[in-house]
């Protein structure tokens, strides 16, 4: 397939889902997200997003115990870079961006203090799709079209917003003019290594604070960063700078709060056989997504009311606690449903212990879920509302879970719409119920719910896309098409086939009336040829854009933040976004430096 097939064939995938039907209960297509090349990441930058985030943590460390004071010339910066390196146990190559991480760092409380007004965000031409870009360049830059095709028209929305000046642009003359004018006192600039390099010496002989993000690739075109420490820098101030949540510390914490004895202290000590095994189950292994989102939400709510970082009351142990009974127990009854074998890599409850002890298990699970959640010390009105989510988020649940069991019964092919509303009823009241929750025990807005409803549901439905092509690619315990359940990449296929007039092979799958063991090659080549997982990808990717841009209302920064991050920690590094290569020749004839 030529590449102008392909991408003709990419701009039908959005239209083409969005043509089936019927959908979903209430669920809709959010707008298509045009994949951009990924490119390796340069050598001299860690490959492993862990290890950047550890150097970055290692550079804050070692500014604050030897109390060092900007500006900081480079042989300083070199030498503490060798420090940062040495602690971390990584190579000599990454010590001219260890060096950008430590001055950032230096000049982060500066810039924190600075009003975002007086304040530029740099961003290059580079991050754009340049497949898809529809933007215009004159001479102060580029001038975006806000289509959403990558991330400039976001970032710039929200520094606008805040008050910055921004400019997308690869020159230096217009910045130096507006330093010299006064008309800015701090910039926080996104760009290559190379081009950080020329600029600091500028930089430093002016003393103007500012935050470098590091682009992920060199070459000036579809290059990526990573997105989130560009939007920590952006809403950086000086009370953001006092409520940094320690999101790892967090996790830790609620992790800690599944081991038997602390279970046990909060739910009570196991007097029957029923509690010991709910209360097994519970600490078994697990990621605690659900109440670990409580936690951070409320913490992020309630940093706005103090001088220092909120603590975390003792009765959110028992909201969060009340959180991981509902999802374990909708766990043991989907696992019984589905027909299950595996948990966690061991024996789901039920091939355990049985069906009927299985059943009961959830069922006591849910009703201490309740109970927990009903002995929160808050006002009446807040706590009816608590259970009524709690309530509701169950009800929506068995909806979802109820229209797979009847498809089961009655199997026929589903389109994706369809698909998508039994994710969205089934996947996102989980993650609604947690954040909000969370957001109750804050006393959060009416405003801050319904940010939080709509982010769920995209946050939702993108988890449960990830999880299908985790099935189909073996990264996962089951298999929704070995054990024929509904799946976004069967529906997909299934269009693609019907398109082409070779349905017989999925629709007989829909149907079950072929055993995925039997066709498992066929089907496979099937899907590799009409590049299923591709608009899968794509798909999920879209909706993990949407529950981003649902957040854009939000004016708690830190709120804001973390559920961003959420959203790269569920999925990983796909918010490594990403510049400025046909501007290259130009600059170079010029002599000007770049951004």
């Amino acid at each position: 397939m030529s590449t102008s097939d392909s991408r003709d064939n990419l701009n039908h995938r959005a239209s083409e889902l969005a043509a089936e039907s019927p959908g979903g209960p209430g669920v809709s297509l959010p707008p298509r997200i045009p994949k951009k090349r990924r490119l390796p990441i340069q050598p001299t930058i860690p490959q492993d997003r862990a290890l950047r985030e550890r150097l970055q943590a290692e550079s804050a460390a070692i500014i604050k115990s030897l109390e060092i004071i900007p500006p900081l010339s480079l042989e300083e910066l070199r030498e503490n870079a060798r420090m940062v390196r040495e602690q971390a146990g990584c190579a000599d190559d990454y010590d001219d961006y260890i060096v950008i991480l430590i001055n950032n760092e230096a000049w982060r409380e500066t810039v924190a203090q600075i009003p975002f007004n007086r304040r530029l965000l740099l961003l290059p031409k580079c991050l754009r799709n340049s497949a898809e870009c529809p933007a215009v360049v004159d001479e102060f830059g580029l001038i975006c079209k806000g289509c959403g095709k990558c991330s400039i028209h976001d970032l710039s929305q929200e520094a606008e917003r805040l008050g910055y000046a921004v400019l997308v642009a690869e020159g230096t003359a217009v910045v130096t003019k507006m330093i010299q004018a006064k008309q800015i006192e701090a910039i926080i600039g996104v760009s290559c290594m190379n081009v950080l390099e020329k600029c600091f010496p500028h930089m430093e002989a002016m003393s103007i604070p500012g935050i470098a993000l590091p682009l992920l690739q060199d070459g000036c075109i579809d290059t990526s960063v990573d997105l989130d420490w560009v939007w920590d820098a952006i809403q950086l101030d000086s009370k953001q700078q006092r409520y940094q949540l320690d999101l790892e510390a967090i996790k830790r914490k609620v992790q800690s709060w599944f081991e038997p004895e602390v279970l046990q202290a909060v739910m009570g000590k196991a007097e029957t056989e029923t509690e010991r095994i709910a209360q097994e189950w519970l600490s078994r292994a697990g990621k605690r997504w659900r109440p670990y989102l409580s936690v951070c939400v409320y913490l992020s709510l309630m940093s706005e009311h103090y001088e220092q970082p909120p603590m975390i009351p003792a009765d959110m142990k028992k909201l969060a606690i009340a959180v991981e009974c509902f999802h374990k127990a909708s766990l043991v009854h989907d696992d019984i449903e589905d027909d299950d074998d595996a948990r966690y890599g061991e024996k789901t409850l039920h091939m355990e212990y049985g069906i009927p002890l299985a059943l009961n298990t959830g069922d006591f699970l849910l009703g201490e879920g309740y109970r927990l959640l009903a002995e929160l010390e808050i006002d009446p009105e807040i706590k009816v509302e608590m259970l009524k989510l709690a309530a509701n988020g169950h009800l929506t649940l068995c909806r979802g879970q109820g229209a797979e069991l009847y498809w089961a019964a009655h199997p026929r092919p589903l389109s994706t719409l369809e698909v998508l509303g039994i994710f969205k009823e089934k996947t996102a009241p989980a993650f609604e119920v947690a954040l909000r929750l969370g957001a109750y025990y804050a006393r959060a807005s009416q405003e801050v719910h319904d940010i939080l409803s709509l982010y769920s549901e995209s946050l939702g439905i993108a988890y449960q896309i990830a999880d299908d092509l985790d099935d189909y690619s073996g990264r996962s315990d089951s298999n929704d098409l070995q054990s024929m359940r509904p799946s976004v990449v069967l529906s997909i296929a299934h269009k693609r086939a019907c398109d082409k007039g070779i349905e017989s092979l999925t629709e007989s799958i829909w149907k079950r009336q072929s055993s995925y063991e039997k066709v498992e090659t066929e089907l496979n080549e099937l899907i590799s040829g009409l590049e299923v997982i591709e608009t899968a990808d794509e798909l999920g990717e879209a909706y993990m854009s949407q529950a981003i841009r649902s957040l854009r209302p939000l004016s708690n920064a830190t709120l804001k933040g973390l559920l961003r991050r959420v959203v790269g920690k569920i999925f990983g590094e796909h918010l490594a976004e990403g510049h400025c290569g046909e501007f290259e020749a130009r600059n170079a004839a010029s002599g000007e430096a770049g951004t």
